[in-house]
């Protein structure tokens, strides 16, 4: 594994293993004891120009390659991800602190996705339209966009970076792919790596390692790629969004969300603390679905408390190397300073610290907090790591104006022993997903995946891959002699 983090430590262009030409390194630190894994040289703004000139020579080939042999690349290059898993475990474990059992669960993930990337290849379908004309044959065609910018998140990489990229190639396009900075083995050039041995012809994948104060908006403001997909912040999200719209670029965005796990009266008590803990506390809180809040009838709040403060008290925190860690560290320093510095606010504003993990260099230890005033920004926004507020509600009603009370429309849950009252519940919630009686982090290879409000624009996976990654083109074939009014 180790090897990875010297032989991937490049730029891959056209086929090519480089190094870039900035004129400084990004390194690539392990969070947990902060050894150097990797230095990598920028990519320069040339640099992402080559990058997508080389995918848009290669992508045209590509798109008239036969689907059955584009999908026979996805099946080796999955064949290579299982070949490979504990490997890129052991990288998701070093470069982002993933736990062990957070890093199996990202790669079994990516593999279903790879799964159904493959048989996406075979997907595009040509329709015959009616016309009101006479002897017309209307052919609608879908046909790939050409050149797709992925920009991968650091808190699962590997698999976010795989739900673009895949699905993108087996539809006959060409990617550019950066990945976030703080993984850029993880987001980026492992993958390449992959797809590379996998036989996917030079130029249909790229990665390029930099950073905004190199580049800027180059990576998005290229002519070149027609889509841009990104997974990340509100803020870089919002920025990305502008640009596009100013260049005509069609965007996927995910960006974040504030979820709420909902308790209701006639839950089960126990399996909703279980889904709760999880729900919080995945990956150490750094998950875009991650329950932030976890709202409780009054009617089971003691008991409900008791048991999620004793379990979340029982969560290993520590080395992401032992099997028995669940929560690791979080990405960096300015991320643990961010954390802390919610929990030291709450406890200003008047909320009470039920539990107050340590910080010791980047492992923050789980918090709760309840009695966090209701007009308190900390209610509205993401929190990127293992702190949670529990925040009571009398009835139904209640519950549904708290939840929605948030800019952000991601992801929750509900709890209650009656399926159909959750699922009504869950109809008055303005958001893209929303699940009953389970955790509120859930994806899946088929569903529709993305948000509402200011958590995003657009969707990914299933037949909304099919709208992501291809447009329609309208061929008309006028069988005889048209007539025309002058």
């Amino acid at each position: 594994m180790s090897s990875y983090f010297t032989d991937l430590a490049r730029q891959y262009i056209d086929g090519e293993w480089r190094t870039g030409t900035g004129s400084w390194d990004i390194i690539d630190f392990n969070p947990y004891d902060n050894e150097k894994l990797a230095s990598i040289t920028i990519a320069t703004v040339d640099e992402v120009d080559e990058a997508y000139r080389a995918a848009a020579r290669a992508q045209k080939k590509w798109a008239k390659t036969n689907p059955y042999a584009r999908r026979a690349v996805l099946d080796k290059a999955l064949q290579l991800i299982d070949e490979r898993e504990q490997d890129i475990c052991e990288v998701l474990v070093s470069e982002l602190g993933s736990a062990v059992g957070k890093a199996h669960f990202e790669v079994q993930s990516a593999k279903e996705f790879v799964r159904e990337a493959s048989q996406v290849a075979l997907r595009p379908e040509c329709r015959i339209v009616p016309s009101t004309t006479d002897g017309k044959e209307n052919r609608v065609y879908r046909v790939p966009v050409g050149v797709v910018g992925v920009i991968s998140p650091f808190n699962v990489p590997f698999l976010l970076a795989l739900k673009a990229v895949a699905p993108a190639l087996a539809l006959g396009n060409a990617v550019v792919l950066k990945p976030h900075q703080n993984t850029p083995i993880a987001g980026g050039t492992l993958l390449a790596k992959i797809f590379e041995d996998a036989g996917l012809p030079a130029g249909l994948l790229n990665v390029v390692v930099s950073d905004i104060a190199e580049i800027g908006d180059a990576f998005i403001e290229h002519p070149v790629p027609k889509v841009i997909t990104f997974t990340g912040s509100e803020r870089i999200g919002r920025h990305i969004a502008t640009v596009c719209g100013r260049n005509f670029k069609r965007t996927v965005l995910e960006m974040g969300g504030n979820s709420a796990l909902v308790v209701l009266d006639d839950a089960d008590v126990d399996y909703a603390v279980d889904a709760a803990v999880f729900s919080r506390y995945m990956h150490q809180g750094q998950v875009c679905m991650a329950a932030n809040r976890v709202l409780v009838d009054r009617s089971v709040l003691d008991e409900f408390t008791d048991k999620f403060v004793a379990r979340v008290k029982n969560l290993k925190s520590g080395d992401p190397r032992d099997p028995q860690t669940v929560i690791g560290p979080v990405i960096n320093s300015s991320e643990a300073d961010a954390v802390s510095g919610v929990v030291e606010q709450a406890v200003a504003e008047g909320a009470t610290a039920l539990l107050h993990g340590a910080t010791t260099d980047n492992l923050v230890e789980p918090s709760v907090l309840t009695g966090v005033p209701a007009d308190s920004r900390l209610l509205q926004d993401q929190v990127f790591g293992p702190v949670v507020f529990l925040v009571p509600f009398d009835g139904e009603e209640e519950a549904i104006r708290i939840v929605n009370d948030t800019r952000y429309g991601l992801s929750g849950a509900v709890h209650t022993g009656d399926i159909e009252r959750g699922v009504r519940f869950a109809q008055q919630i303005d958001t893209g997903m929303f699940h009953v009686n389970d955790s509120t982090v859930q994806d899946d290879p088929l569903v529709p995946f993305g948000g509402e409000k200011h958590s995003g624009v657009g969707r990914i996976n299933g037949e909304a891959t099919l709208e992501a990654f291809t447009t329609l083109k309208w061929i008309s074939v006028q069988h005889g002699r048209s007539v025309f009014p002058f």
